[in-house]
């Protein structure tokens, strides 16, 4: 890209506009007049969608310097590997067997990953026809608008922080596993309320160093990384090889102590392990053939983390009874009870190593969703900018680590898993609804109203029918099925409508979601049911962020994005805005 002319001083800068641009903030009575109309301008947010184009270049001009495409499907798969095995088996999967599912386990992990799948389809598609670093935010941008792209990038973000926050954890626990010591002895204990008086020290440098890492570059990451991955390869054939000889088919039984609403609750928490293709996704912009690369890319890496997870699930539940589980360094713990303790130290090891690449990828995926969403001005553009020399996001690889870092220290691990499944499940659902619109509904080409209104009516359909579900399961999962006969056909009736009744208005050019609009309409249903498994607390904490992104949204995002978007002149008249009765 040529950027002459672009450069507005050097990449260190801390200028007013770098945080507060756009006419809105240039002077308290500006500000006051964009404050004055607010209910204008949101309306005009949510008409407002973006284009393909405008995500693929017009936005990337706002990070001054290109990021460089390097990577190819194999990086990509080992990217999805590293970013979540690890996170997913050595850090959730004891807490979840001893609370919730006990050897059932297994099933949790093959639940969420029958969803994660159905998911990944749906990714894959878009990241195959907008390769840009937004990932999900981009899509949605475009499909749904930016008022509904900005609810979703407040989730990502939250996604970023906690989740780099809970692995990071999960490593000091580690490491005090392998020293041979309890799990919180590495942490200082205070008088703090319960999940936040264990205070991490050791996290925050974690952290600081894979962000510092991540910052170096993204092709030498990627080495490490793949390589790095392929040893811990060799520790989890260890694993369950050595799990399987010296278990005991006895510590299976009884399968599922807390019932079937144990394992569908185990299986939201342990939803987020399952995470990396969706990180895999925000690197579709340094990608250098994404037609090619991203669908090999994410399905190799999904399907291969699928059968891990399972198998390492069902080696732990051999290994040990369920109620004498070590929550924190599960498989170490295991190991040592049947006299494996230089067994345990591999695994220790292993899951260090796993851990730090964990959080290695977030560092560089996660910067590229902050870039993106920096891109649009909903948080201040400074975050967009990508440095000349090493090609990555700077700004944002340090704030995301600066937040992360800040919830390690604090936050259990307990706190910060629920509320990162919620945030997963929710930004998945959209985005299979996203999809869904882009097939049967152009917002740039005539749409009969007619099709327009049964398009919504047959959306709202699923969603609300897969909403009963989750809400009959949660209110009586032992309850009568009698519900399930009026909710299922329900859903059933939706999907069966759009594809019966409803042509499609676009095709995808080069790979495409097969069984549309089976596929995606099963995908929201899955991601519904697991946010219904979960506790209520998730869903408070869930509500309490959403409230927050909702005050920042009306009194910056909105009046910043609002004057970009106006600014390039993105009028009431262009083509990307969805007239009165045409919105979706």
């Amino acid at each position: 890209m040529d950027v002459e002319g672009m450069t507005r001083g050097s990449y260190w800068r801390w200028q007013k506009e770098d945080f507060f641009p756009g006419q809105s903030f240039e002077s308290c009575a500006s500000y006051t007049s964009a404050l004055f109309h607010t209910p204008s301008r949101l309306r005009d947010r949510l008409l407002t969608r973006s284009r393909d184009a405008d995500e693929l270049t017009g936005a990337r001009r706002r990070s001054e310097h290109d990021m460089r495409r390097c990577l190819t499907w194999w990086d990509l798969i080992w990217f999805g590997f590293g970013s979540v095995v690890g996170a997913g088996v050595f850090v959730l999967t004891g807490q979840e067997a001893r609370n919730h599912a006990g050897p059932a386990i297994v099933l949790s992990y093959a639940a969420s990953g029958f969803s994660a799948l159905l998911s990944v389809f749906c990714y894959t598609e878009f990241a195959v026809e907008i390769p840009a670093a937004g990932g999900s935010f981009a899509y949605l941008r475009v499909e749904l608008g930016d008022f509904v792209a900005f609810i979703a990038a407040g989730n990502l973000i939250l996604e970023s922080v906690v989740g780099c926050a809970a692995v990071a954890r999960a490593w000091t626990s580690y490491l005090a596993a392998l020293l041979g010591r309890a799990p919180n002895s590495l942490r200082i204990h205070t008088s703090l309320a319960d999940g936040f008086n264990l205070l991490d020290p050791i996290s925050v440098a974690v952290i600081a160093a894979t962000a510092g890492a991540a910052i170096a570059s993204t092709k030498k990451s990627s080495l490490l990384n793949w390589v790095a991955s392929i040893l811990h390869v060799a520790v989890i054939l260890f694993v369950i090889i050595a799990s399987f000889a010296r278990g005991h088919a006895g510590n299976m039984t009884p399968f599922a102590p807390y019932g079937a609403s144990g394992v569908f609750r185990a299986a939201a928490v342990v939803y987020f392990a399952y995470g990396g293709f969706d990180r895999a996704a925000t690197l579709a912009e340094e990608v250098r053939n994404p037609s090619r690369d991203i669908p090999i890319g994410l399905i190799g890496s999904l399907s291969g983390i699928i059968t891990i997870y399972c198998l390492m699930a069902l080696s732990l539940a051999m290994l040990q009874r369920y109620t004498d589980i070590d929550p924190n360094a599960a498989f170490s713990m295991a190991f040592r009870s049947v006299g494996m303790g230089w067994a345990a130290t591999l695994v220790a090891l292993g899951a260090l190593k796993g851990m730090t690449t964990v959080l290695l990828v977030g560092a560089i995926t996660k910067a590229r969703y902050v870039t993106h969403i920096a891109r649009a001005h909903m948080i201040p553009p400074l975050f967009a900018l990508v440095h000349p020399w090493t090609g990555t996001p700077i700004y944002a690889t340090m704030l995301v680590g600066t937040i992360s870092a800040c919830f390690a220290f604090f936050s259990s691990l307990s706190v910060l898993s629920s509320l990162l499944s919620i945030s997963y499940l929710f930004v998945f659902m959209m985005v299979a609804l996203a999809l869904l619109v882009r097939r049967y509904y152009d917002s740039a080409a005539p749409t009969a109203r007619t099709d327009r209104i049964k398009l919504t009516t047959l959306l709202l359909l699923v969603m609300g029918s897969s909403v009963a579900t989750a809400a009959y399961w949660g209110l009586s999962p032992h309850g009568s099925w009698v519900g399930y006969v009026v909710t299922v056909p329900l859903w059933t009736a939706g999907t069966a409508g759009m594809a019966v009744l409803l042509p499609q208005r676009r095709t995808p050019k080069v790979w495409g979601v097969p069984m549309v609009p089976w596929l995606p309409s099963l995908s929201i249903a899955m991601n519904i049911f697991l946010m219904g498994s979960l506790g209520y607390q998730a869903f408070v904490r869930f509500g309490v962020c959403t409230l927050v992104m909702l005050v920042y949204y009306l009194f910056f995002g909105l009046h910043s994005t609002y004057d970009m978007a106006h600014e390039e002149g993105q009028s009431p008249k262009k083509p990307n805005r969805v007239e009165d009765g045409d919105g979706f």
